[in-house]
Formats: C-alpha cells, sequence, structure tokens
C-alpha cells in the first residue's frame, strides 16, 4: 500500500505539479481491486478539469509499480488498483505489507494524520518521540472498580499499539495522595471510627484494607450528607493538613494513599498492566512545582484573585467553553461567580490556600512536556508486584539507578473518563494561555464513558434491583455510594466460571495448567469486551456474554489461535510432508473464483499494521479488537471449507499449512497489543 501511495503521490508532482496527500481505500467488491483512491477528484479542483479525464492519464501513464499487476479507472474517476498475487504472497512471507480491510476506510479518519505512510499518531510525534500515556490514576481510597478497569485496559493498550509502531512510550500513572477522596477515608478513620495512627498502620497491614476502606468511604459520603455544615469545615482542615504534610491527618493520609495504591497494583498486574512511573500528587505540592506553576499562570496574567461574590478569595482562571482562557481582569474576576456552571473547575485555588486538582493537574502536565523547569526525585516503589519494576515521585534524594522521566515529551495521552472533559480542557486552556499553544494541542484526552452492568449481571452479583431497574438496559454504579463491581471480585468470578469450564474439558490437565488456561481465558474474556466497544458507548458489562466462546469475544478469537496449534501439532504427529510454497505455486492456488476465498484471507491476515495505524490516528483501540475478531471469524470460515490435514494435493496441503501459519502469528501479535494471551488449550 506504502509503494501504491508514494507512485502516486510521485507521479503526481511530476506530471501536474501539485503536492497531495493520497488517499486509499477498499473498493466494495474484489472485482474492483483491493485499492481505490479519489486523488483524481482532488486534483481535478486544483486543475478545473474533468476528474476522469485525469483518472485516465495517471492510469496510461503512471508506469509498473512493485507489487501492483494493473490500475483501471472506475466511476466518474476513481482508481482502482489490482494486486499482484503471487508477489503479495511472496513479499507478506517478509515484510507486514498493509492491505485495507472491509469496512476500514482511512477516508474517514482526520485527514491531517494521514500523510505518505498512511495515518499516524499526529503531526508532532515522529517515531521514537517520547510519548506519555498518563492512565489508571485511581483516588487511592478504595478499592478499584469496574470503571477503573475500563481506564487501564485502554491506556494499556494504547501503549502497546505506540511502542509497536516504534514509539518510546512512558506510561504513569498519577496518584492523587493529596486530594479530597482521600481526606474523606482519613476523616472516616480519625472522626468517626476514633482510630489512632498506629491502629490505622496496622489496618493497612489487612489484605483487603482497600475494601475495607471502600465500606468506609460510602459511609464517610453519607456522614458528610447529613451535617454538611461541620463536614466542609472538617473536609477543609483535614485536606490542608494533608497538603501540608503536618499531623496526624498527613500520616494517615500517607499509609491509607500507600496501601491502596500496592492493592491497585497488584489487581492490575492480574491484568497484565503495569506502569514506568507513579507520579504522586504530594510531590508536586512539596518540590514546589506547584509554586512555579502558580507563579507563571500570574505572572502570565492567566489566573487572578477574586476579591467578590461567591469565589471571593479564590485565584480564578476565566474560561470559555471553546478551549480558551479568556483574558482576565479584575472586574472579570470579582464577577466570575455569574457563570455558575463548571465553577469549580474554573477555581484554581480555594480560598482556604488549598490547590484544586485542575491547579495541580495544569503544573504536572507542564512538567510533562518539560515547560516547568523544576524535576522531581525518584525512587523504586517497595511495594511493587512480584517481578515488576516500578518507579515513584519522592521529595527524598532520587536514587542513583533513577531513569530519566523529566525528558520532555512529543504527545500526552490523558486516559481519563468523558466526565472529566470540561477540566482537561482548562487544562489545555492554561497551556495555550502562558503561550504553550503546540503543547496544548497535543495534550490528547482519551476519553471514556462509564461502564455499568446488565441486570442480568447485577443480580448475580447480589444486588437487589426494583421491578424498573430489572427492565433497563444497564443499572449504573456509584462508588460514593459502595455500590459497584470491584475488579479483583470481577476477576475471581471470571476466573471461577473459566476454572469450571477447562477443568470439565481437560480434567487430565495438571491443576496447576489448568489456572494458567483459566486465568488467560477470563483476562481475555475481559480485556476484548472493554476493547470492543467504541470509547464514546456505554458499556453494560455481563459475564455470560464475555465469556461466550462465539461471537465477538476474546475466547473466539483465543480459539481461532488453539485450533490452528492444534492443525500444527496433528500434522507433526501425522508427519506431513513438508512442501515449500514458490511464488508460481502461490499465483496458481490465488488465481481464479476458488482463489478468491483464499485471496480474502491472505489481505486480512495482512491488514494488521493498518488496524494499528487506524487505532492510533482515532485513539480507538476498538480498530485492533474489531481486526482480530474478523480475522478469526476469516479463519474459522477457511477451516470449515478446506480440509487441511486431509488434502490430498501435497503443494495445495503446504499453502494451506503456510497461510494458516500466517494467520496464527498475526492473530498472537493483535491479541498482544491488546493484553490478551493466547492459550496452548482451551
Amino acid at each position: 500500500m506504502n509503494r501504491l501511495r508514494e507512485a502516486l503521490a510521485r507521479h503526481i508532482r511530476e506530471k501536474y505539479g501539485v503536492e497531495l496527500g493520497v488517499p486509499l481505500e477498499r473498493p466494495p467488491k474484489l472485482s474492483m481491486g483491493e485499492a481505490a483512491s479519489p486523488v483524481s477528484f482532488e486534483l481535478a479542483k486544483r486543475l478545473t478539469r474533468a476528474p476522469r479525464q485525469i483518472a485516465q492519464e495517471i492510469a496510461a501513464e503512471i508506469g509498473a509499480i512493485e507489487g501492483i499487476s494493473r490500475i483501471e479507472v472506475a466511476g466518474g474517476g476513481y482508481l482502482n488498483a489490482f494486486f499482484d498475487r503471487a508477489t503479495f504472497w511472496e513479499k507478506s512471507g517478509e515484510v507486514e505489507e498493509t492491505a485495507i480491510p472491509q469496512g476500514l476506510k482511512p477516508t474517514s479518519l482526520p485527514r491531517s494524520n494521514i500523510g505518505p505512510k498512511g495515518p499516524t499518531s499526529g503531526g508532532m510525534a515522529q517515531l521514537g518521540d517520547k510519548i506519555i500515556v498518563e492512565h489508571t490514576s485511581i483516588n487511592p481510597n478504595k478499592a478499584a472498580h469496574i470503571g477503573h478497569v475500563r481506564n487501564a485496559v485502554l491506556g494499556d493498550t494504547m501503549a502497546r499499539t505506540l511502542r509497536h509502531v516504534g514509539h518510546n512510550v512512558q506510561v504513569q500513572n498519577y496518584i492523587d495522595n493529596t486530594g479530597v477522596q482521600v481526606a474523606d477515608v482519613v476523616i472516616g478513620l480519625l472522626d468517626m471510627e476514633k482510630r489512632t495512627p498506629v491502629s490505622v498502620k496496622m489496618m493497612a497491614l489487612e489484605p483487603r484494607f482497600d475494601y475495607l476502606c471502600w465500606d468506609l468511604y460510602a459511609r464517610a459520603t453519607q456522614f458528610f450528607e447529613e451535617d454538611k455544615e461541620r463536614a466542609a469545615k472538617l473536609r477543609g482542615a483535614t485536606l490542608k493538613a494533608i497538603e501540608e504534610g503536618r499531623g496526624e491527618e498527613a500520616e494517615v493520609g500517607q499509609v491509607v494513599a500507600d496501601a491502596i495504591v500496592g492493592a491497585h497494583l497488584r489487581t492490575m498486574a492480574r491484568l497484565g498492566i503495569g506502569y514506568d512511573l507513579l507520579a504522586r500528587e504530594s510531590e508536586i505540592l512539596h518540590l514546589h512545582f506547584w509554586d512555579a506553576a502558580f507563579e507563571k499562570l500570574r505572572n502570565g496574567n492567566v489566573i487572578q484573585y477574586a476579591n467578590a461574590g461567591k469565589m471571593a478569595g479564590c485565584w480564578v482562571m476565566p474560561f470559555r467553553e471553546d478551549g480558551q482562557a479568556k483574558g482576565i481582569t479584575a472586574e472579570a474576576a470579582e464577577n466570575a461567580e455569574a457563570d455558575e456552571e463548571n465553577t469549580q473547575d474554573k477555581i484554581i485555588v480555594r480560598s482556604n490556600g488549598t490547590v484544586t486538582y485542575v491547579g495541580k493537574d495544569i503544573a504536572y502536565q507542564l512538567w510533562k512536556f518539560g515547560l516547568l523547569g523544576k524535576d522531581f526525585n525518584y525512587a523504586k516503589w517497595p511495594n511493587a508486584p512480584e517481578g515488576e519494576e516500578v518507579w515513584a515521585t519522592t521529595t527524598q534524594q532520587s536514587a542513583p539507578d533513577a531513569p530519566h522521566f523529566g525528558e520532555p515529551a512529543a504527545e500526552v495521552y490523558n486516559v481519563i473518563d468523558s466526565r472529566q472533559a470540561y477540566p482537561q480542557k482548562v487544562v489545555a486552556a492554561g497551556l495555550r494561555a502562558l503561550g504553550h499553544v503546540k503543547e496544548a494541542e497535543h495534550s490528547i484526552h482519551l476519553s471514556y464513558e462509564i461502564v455499568a452492568l446488565t441486570p442480568r449481571c447485577a443480580a448475580e452479583l447480589g444486588y437487589e434491583l426494583s421491578a424498573e431497574d430489572a427492565k433497563k438496559p444497564y443499572v449504573e454504579v456509584s462508588g460514593r455510594k459502595g455500590l459497584g463491581v470491584k475488579a479483583d471480585d470481577l476477576i475471581d468470578k471470571l476466573e471461577a466460571a473459566t476454572l469450571a469450564e477447562v477443568q470439565q474439558r481437560h480434567p487430565g490437565v495438571r491443576p496447576e495448567e489448568q489456572l494458567t488456561i483459566a486465568h488467560a481465558i477470563a483476562i481475555g474474556a475481559l480485556r476484548f469486551f472493554l476493547l470492543k466497544f467504541t470509547r464514546t458507548a456505554v458499556i453494560a458489562f455481563d459475564f455470560k456474554d464475555a465469556l461466550s466462546f462465539e461471537g465477538e469475544t476474546g475466547p473466539y478469537c483465543q480459539y481461532a489461535v488453539v485450533r490452528i496449534r492444534g492443525i500444527r501439532r496433528k500434522g507433526t504427529e501425522a508427519q506431513t510432508a513438508s512442501v515449500v510454497v514458490t511464488k508460481e505455486m502461490a499465483a496458481a492456488l490465488l488465481a481464479g473464483a476458488e482463489g478468491d476465498g483464499l485471496w480474502e484471507l491472505l489481505l486480512k491476515v495482512n491488514a494488521l499494521d493498518y488496524a494499528v495505524d487506524a487505532a492510533i490516528a482515532t485513539q480507538e483501540p476498538a480498530f485492533l479488537a474489531k481486526y482480530a475478531f474478523e480475522l478469526a471469524q476469516a479463519f474459522n470460515n477457511f477451516y470449515h471449507k478446506h480440509h487441511i490435514l486431509s488434502e490430498v494435493d501435497a503443494q495445495k496441503r503446504a499453502f494451506l499449512l503456510a497461510l494458516t501459519e500466517r494467520v496464527e502469528a498475526q492473530l498472537v501479535r493483535a491479541l498482544e497489543l491488546m493484553g490478551i494471551a493466547a492459550p496452548e488449550k482451551m
């Protein structure tokens, strides 16, 4: 595809003196070729000529293109290219050539993201440039839930995909250890339960301390509802003590946050998710990152002190919904309370002197792009999951072997749910108002919608549903109310269900191997289920749907790999003769009506790179899930049509086996990008 795109662009430049990007798409029918370009229509606008006439000139004069057998003109001016099937077979065995899968069109992607070599992650980040992917970022006040898992799976998959194409990716997990949610748990422990710091330290050693805090946080929320005035004063005082690092509140806050971060890391490790750096909010304050950012914002006239109104005593950043920070005047600041929508997101420093999440996030984002003039200190996280090395920011002196995390990023992905869209706009507006327009444009909010439960799933988890809730398409959950699916409970239930199935299918397999297989299937089912929906879709999770071996599921894709490995194993046992597939042999087998089916599968095999590029250009990992499912589906159709091992023609049998192995290689690669293992048995 790249050779075709480059040849067309070069010919247009040389013949017409016009520099154009060349879009390519898949024709609706195989009889119309493997790639089509509407470039003649754009060229017709520039030359004020008929597009079909231009297309005819190009087709007649462009000359030979390696791997392309011919170019024809279709419709009003489309250029349809037909691949040389034998050459494609030969070359795709050496280098994975991108083919366009049916239903995926580059023309539907942002045009600015499609260059000579197809979609990229944007105009700023080049291969090898540093890209930061910040994901998970759970408030360290309770156990992780299914919504957090969607965040982590999306972020981890984007990081894997960006690394796959050659980017230098650094995965960060922002730890809000000085925020309101931690303060609420501290209040629950010290003021509601009257615990001492020593007793809290003992509690934190419990294996399910994050579960205890889950329940406590829900009770604290109820406490705040019952006495709002007292709760507000108590929360403000506790938050200030934690931010300043003083007293029992700060001591307990650190114990709570550190213990729960450890629990979160263990939970995510079960999903195959790890991190390079835990960036803790406490260091943003104690290493004076916020002070440096505050000076920049104040001196740049981006924020102003409000002297009157509801926000009196606050530092505010007036902000327009179009993503621009307004010009600041004293009058604008004093009257900022007139616009009450999203008010809390515009407040950068509260009247009691504590810094809002948005304020600290602006400082963090400036650091990511190397714009703050400061760097963290780093130490290894002491309670990392077994076999993993995780670094964290610290106020202590940096470890001598600490990686250089402070190198500026070319692009930053912040994986945060769609409810945080407005605060993310405020952060970008802060960068833009400081003159960092390029960095603001490359601050990517990778947003996603909530994860709910089907009524059936909620009932299976023991929730009592009203008759009205039972009729809804999904049931929403709430961490504040203590309603939701804890991530570890979800994984446990999935593993138990898959283990029962594995034990039934493979009773003679060793118990340890049964557990390994069950874990791979369970995690594959969960990750695939969360990835197959576009980010803008609300997901209604259901155990039965996710674990099905049929349909668009992780186990369906995994089983295709297991089936292929079974074919290879049986072929080895039967000592199937090995025949080298030559280019001439491939040409004969890929020709004609019967060859069209094999050709379609080969095109699908080699479409992974396109799916990867599409996922990056649109920040949509669902492209990968779609590709994996369609390849598995295409292989299963191929498997039922062709009796591979019993094929009497030795040459055809060798070709079918070789094609099968190519399917396996690409399907395994696609699953790996989604963090899904391919077990040997299912």
